[in-house]
């Protein structure tokens, strides 16, 4: 009898949590206009003629590219420069400066004096102002804080009139920051006596194989409560329980123990769920369900960082906060397919540069498995940019900490706080008093996660003890410091929280292949060889071997993991540059050639084998062009066209050689480039081959998910390439190719990876770049099929279908 009980109960408190709790995203019915409209938080403003948008939404990403926008002569002193020089790509060249409205119209059930209403926003870019019925209930600063207002009594019965405001300054940013809603809004509706708006904490503080406890602090609103907690498995079966009527300073607190937990980490990223409900006396009055993990971590001298008692090392990469042709718009499928790829290179941590993260990617975060460095602050009291955040530091930095915390604590996933990024307070007196200060509003807001810094002043931070009183202290490139900062910060410890920096093109090679500090070139690539960076920085190797000799090394966040717009070093003072050359993957999403040198280290489950360059060099005959294989397998054996160019074993002569195997004089003669491993018993291991390509012949497609939701934000990524009448790959191909979506979908953006390229996202033509471009399909709301057409002249076309499906509730 007991089992039917239990349902029937669980039912009821189903139907009574649709009653107690209510979200609505307002995701569609929005107006937008840029530009200063003096009246428009006015209820009966005339919005006629204004955009239809769906939020997120990101203005500027549509173009067009102008080199006159946000133009700026500066000293990068972050980049050591001493002279100003004239910037005109630093911030991607996308008109995101301006003002600019968003209105919507929105009805809510019935209020009353017993319901509170909270408006909720998880990024605004930037400085929002917000008017509910023409009256303005408030404004934040910050672009990528999240943030609430309490609009209860600013509701009437009926349609209630919403309006944005939305201010992004010249001068205010390093990068493309975005433009607009370009994270979602929401409205959450609950009793008046109730569970606070981020109120729950969830932690485990005591971790082991055969047990865990819980700890559930949950701030409430009300008397006469009790709290019931339950947690469910993730099968949906409850596992343990816990009630309680007993507050302290408003929180109830709960330790419930978990018998055989299973253990969150990126190997096995398992949630839990805990239902809080909340009663008072016996009528329940609101529900809160949170996702979280179980897990411990440890940071030491002796153990460096260990996640559930075990010694690991961050495989970590560093990512802005842009989706490439998408702009700053958050979407999930956009998200989910970065954090695959990722996957795939064997990353293991993701450090949100320099911003706070999405929901979104937190929530994948947890999903997928990847330890997190949440990150806060740019900039400091100092500035960095003339309009930055030092305007807003001394009124919002703690309300800005405050909401990251609280509204991400709970996710297993993040195991680090970051208060800032190579801000200039670190120099002096006033910067170690910042630095300790926000790091105390962190642990007030959570004792249990550490707080770093990235630094890359690390002389000055040794000698004002600013590195020194960090939890962890983060070192930004500077390899040769690394050493010294051992012996001089007392953590016993160090993370490379900014490493590399190294750049590079896809499918673009150079000659002749040599190291090489701030290359540049007439065609404003980087060469793909992986042997160029930056004044500031250097090569993959130089870290790799820091994390694998030094134990004391806890790991590294590569810059970047993506390309972003804006910041073209090394063509910052250069036109059309528009986007980085960091990445190991391209705008497009593409891997570059230096994602298999991190992945012959990171993924050590799967097999890696790829050779550099591609083998189509007309005008070459007979010219040096050195050959590189990275692989997981320590030897290989080249040939060209069948004859062997010799076996190449890493060795620990030079930083290359210990991790790439290089065949530096290979005279190029077309046809085929081979490359045999194998293993140390001399066994063949595995072999891959790269053909000269003829002529382009026709079109392939190659999607990463043939099937998606028909809920209107779904995306197909398709990769497009043209191969030649064998179906070789054409790796220097550049043909324009138009596309066509038919169906129950629509083209959303497309983009071909390179940095230099002044073509819109959101136009249905572009030309291929190093042979290669990527589509984005996305669904509408109406399940069905979709068709893509690709087409180019003198090249056979291309269709592929693809499948939407109904939402699965």
């Amino acid at each position: 009898m007991r089992t039917p009980l239990l349902f029937i109960l669980l039912i009821i408190s189903t139907t009574v949590l649709a009653q107690s709790r209510s979200i609505i995203e307002l995701h569609t019915g929005w107006k937008f206009k840029k530009g200063n409209f003096e009246n428009a938080y006015q209820i009966d403003f005339n919005d006629t003629g204004w955009q239809n948008v769906t939020v997120p939404h990101d203005w500027a990403i549509y173009g067009p590219f102008d080199k006159e926008i946000d133009k700026q002569t500066v000293a990068i002193t972050q980049n050591g420069e001493t002279s100003a020089t004239e910037k005109t790509g630093r911030t991607g060249s996308l008109p995101f400066i301006g003002n600019a409205w968003y209105r919507n119209t929105f009805e809510i059930p019935e209020h009353t004096e017993n319901k509170k209403t909270l408006l909720l926003f998880e990024g605004a870019m930037s400085e929002p102002q917000v008017y509910l019925n023409g009256v303005k209930i408030g404004e934040w600063a910050y672009g990528y804080a999240y943030f609430y207002f309490d609009i209860s009594k600013h509701l009437k019965p009926g349609k209630n009139t919403l309006a944005v405001k939305l201010s992004n300054e010249s001068f205010s940013s390093r990068w493309y920051p975005g433009a607009g809603l370009y994270r979602k809004v929401s409205l959450i509706t609950k009793n008046a006596q109730s569970i606070d708006q981020w109120g729950t904490f969830i932690t485990t503080p005591l971790v082991t194989e055969k047990e865990a406890k819980v700890n559930i602090k949950t701030a409430v609103t009300g008397s006469d409560l009790k709290m019931v907690t339950s947690i469910y498995d993730k099968t949906g079966k409850r596992i343990a329980s816990d009630s309680t009527s007993t507050l302290y300073n408003s929180k109830f607190e709960q330790n419930i123990k978990v018998n055989n937990p299973n253990l969150w980490s990126p190997e096995n990223p398992y949630l839990y769920t805990s239902v809080s409900r909340l009663y008072v006396g016996n009528k329940l009055t609101d529900e809160v369900k949170t996702t979280f993990g179980i897990r411990s971590i440890s940071y030491s001298s002796e153990n460096g960082f260990q996640l559930n008692g075990k010694t690991r090392k961050f495989k970590g990469v560093c990512l802005h906060h842009d989706l490439g042709p998408l702009g700053t718009a958050v979407n999930k499928a956009a998200l989910r397919r970065q954090m695959t790829i990722l996957k795939d290179l064997g990353c293991d941590a993701i450090r949100s540069a320099h911003n706070m993260p999405s929901f979104e990617q937190l929530e994948l975060a947890d999903e997928m498995g990847f330890l997190f460095l949440a990150e806060s602050f740019d900039e400091w009291k100092k500035p960095k940019v003339e309009n930055g955040y030092n305007r807003f530091f001394d009124d919002y930095a703690e309300k800005d900490i405050t909401n990251l915390v609280r509204a991400t604590r709970n996710h297993p996933s993040i195991v680090m706080w970051s208060a800032g990024n190579e801000v200039p307070d670190q120099y002096g007196s006033e910067g170690v008093k910042r630095a300790k200060w926000l790091q105390d509003i962190f642990h007030r807001e959570d004792p249990t996660r550490p707080v770093t810094v990235g630094m890359d002043q690390v002389k000055a931070t040794m000698e004002s003890g600013f590195g020194a009183i960090l939890d962890i202290p983060g070192l930004n490139y500077r390899v040769h410091l690394y050493e010294e900062a051992y012996d001089k910060f007392p953590q016993g410890f160090i993370l490379g929280s900014e490493t590399a920096s190294t750049v590079s093109s896809r499918g673009i090679y150079k000659f002749p292949v040599k190291k090489a500090s701030m290359k540049e070139y007439p065609d404003l690539q980087s060469s793909s060889y992986d042997l160029e960076y930056c004044s500031w920085s250097n090569l993959p190797e130089d870290d790799f071997i820091l994390q694998d000799d030094k134990p004391w090394v806890i790991g590294e966040f590569v810059w970047t993991g993506f390309d972003y717009l804006g910041e073209p070093t090394p063509y910052d003072t250069s036109w059309p540059a528009r986007s980085s050359y960091f990445g190991m993957i391209d705008l497009a999403g593409i891997p570059k050639d230096r994602y298999y040198l991190y992945r012959s280290r990171w993924n050590t489950e799967k097999e890696t084998l790829h050779i550099l360059p591609h083998w189509n060099w007309e005008g070459r005959e007979g010219e040096k062009t050195p050959v590189f294989v990275y692989t997981n397998y320590d030897r290989a054996e080249l040939f060209v066209n069948g004859k062997s160019q010799g076996i190449q074993i890493k060795n620990d002569s030079t930083p290359q050689t210990r991790y790439r195997l290089m065949w530096n004089e290979v005279i190029y003669e077309p046809g085929t480039l081979k490359v045999i491993a194998y293993t140390q018993d001399g066994s063949v291991a595995a072999e891959k081959k790269v053909e000269t390509a003829g002529k382009p012949y026709a079109i392939q497609l190659e999607a990463d998910r043939k099937t998606i939701t028909a809920d209107g934000n779904d995306l197909s990524f398709v990769t497009v390439s043209v191969v030649d009448k064998v179906g070789n790959i054409c790796p220097t191909a550049t043909n324009r190719l138009n596309f066509k979506v038919t169906g129950n979908g629509e083209f959303k953006a497309v983009a071909n990876g390179d940095p230099t390229s002044l073509e819109a996202f959101h136009k249905p033509t572009m030309k291929l770049f190093s042979g290669k471009l990527v589509v984005l399909v996305q669904s509408d709301i109406t399940s069905g099929d979709i068709r893509l057409k690709v087409s180019g002249t003198s090249l056979k076309s291309a269709v592929l279908k693809l499948k939407s499906t109904p939402i699965n509730y």
